[in-house]
C-alpha cells in the first residue's frame, strides 16, 4: 500500500486543508513532520499542492499525526476544515473593510442582489462619495477556477451600479478588485494565469493601496493581504466590526 501514489481531485485544496489544520493545531511544518515520521520537505510539498508526488503512506502518516483521515480530501470533526477555510475568507473580508473605511469608503459586506432572475452576492461592495467611485470586490481564500471566477466578477460589475443607485449612491466609475491571501500558493496559482488576469486586473497591492486614497479612474487589480486566524464570524450587511487599521 505504501508504494501507491495518492490520487487527489484537487491537490491545491488538499494542501490548503493540511495547512489549515496544522495551523489550527499550532504546529510548525517541522513539528508535524517529526510527529508523522516524515521529512519537513514532504509536509511542505503537500501544502504546496504536490501531494501527487508522494506515496499514500506518507499522506496517511501526515493525516494521522493531525488526528485526521486522508481521502480525496481531509475530514476532521465533520465540516471543521471548511469552517477553517471560511474563517480565512472572513479574515480577509475584515481586513478589506478596515482598509476601506480608514480611507473614507462606505462599505456593504455581502451585498446580495436579485435582478431579473440573476441572484448572488458581492463579497464587498464599496463606494467613495468624494469621487463617485464604486468598487466590486471578490474575496477568495483559495485561488479558484480562474475563468469561472472572472466571469462571475464581470456579472457582478454589470449589476453593481443598479444596486448602488438603489442606495442613493452617485456612481461615476466602476472598478473591480480580487483579494487573495498573501502566500506562495496564491501567488503561484495567479502566475499560472498571468496572461489572462493581467488584461482585466493589471494593478497589484502597492498601486491599489495608492488608488484607494484617491480613486479617480476605473481600475482592476489583485490585492494580496495576510491571512488572519483571529476572525471566527463573517460580516453581514449593516454590521460593523472594529479592528486595528491595516495600513
Amino acid at each position: 500500500m505504501g508504494e501507491r501514489i495518492i490520487r487527489v481531485m484537487d491537490p491545491v485544496r488538499f494542501g490548503l486543508t493540511v495547512r489549515a489544520l496544522r495551523r489550527r493545531k499550532g504546529m510548525t511544518q517541522q513539528e508535524l513532520a517529526d510527529r508523522a515520521g516524515v521529512s519537513q520537505s514532504a509536509v511542505s510539498r503537500v501544502e504546496r499542492g504536490g501531494v501527487r508526488l508522494l506515496t499514500i503512506l506518507v499522506i496517511e502518516r501526515i493525516a494521522i499525526a493531525m488526528d485526521a483521515t486522508a481521502s480525496v480530501r481531509l475530514y476532521w470533526h465533520g465540516e471543521e476544515l471548511d469552517r477553517l477555510l471560511d474563517a480565512a475568507h472572513a479574515g480577509l473580508v475584515d481586513r478589506v473593510i478596515t482598509i476601506l473605511r480608514s480611507r473614507g469608503w462606505e462599505v456593504i459586506p455581502e451585498a446580495t442582489f436579485s435582478v431579473y432572475g440573476e441572484r448572488g452576492a458581492i463579497d464587498v461592495l464599496a463606494y467613495h462619495p468624494g469621487h463617485g467611485a464604486l468598487l466590486v470586490i471578490e474575496v477568495k481564500s483559495v485561488v479558484p477556477d480562474m475563468q469561472a471566477m472572472l466571469a462571475g466578477i464581470d456579472r457582478k460589475v454589470r449589476l453593481a451600479p443598479g444596486l448602488a443607485r438603489s442606495r442613493g449612491w452617485d456612481v461615476r466609475s466602476v472598478s473591480r478588485l480580487l483579494v487573495l491571501p498573501e502566500d506562495r500558493t496564491a501567488r503561484r496559482r495567479l502566475d499560472q494565469f498571468a496572461a489572462t488576469i493581467d488584461q482585466v486586473m493589471p494593478l497589484r497591492t502597492r498601486a491599489i493601496r495608492r488608488w484607494l486614497q484617491a480613486p479617480g479612474t476605473e481600475i482592476g487589480g489583485v490585492l494580496f493581504l495576510p491571512f488572519s486566524q483571529d476572525t471566527t464570524g463573517r460580516h453581514r450587511a449593516g454590521r460593523r466590526k472594529s479592528s486595528a487599521a491595516d495600513r
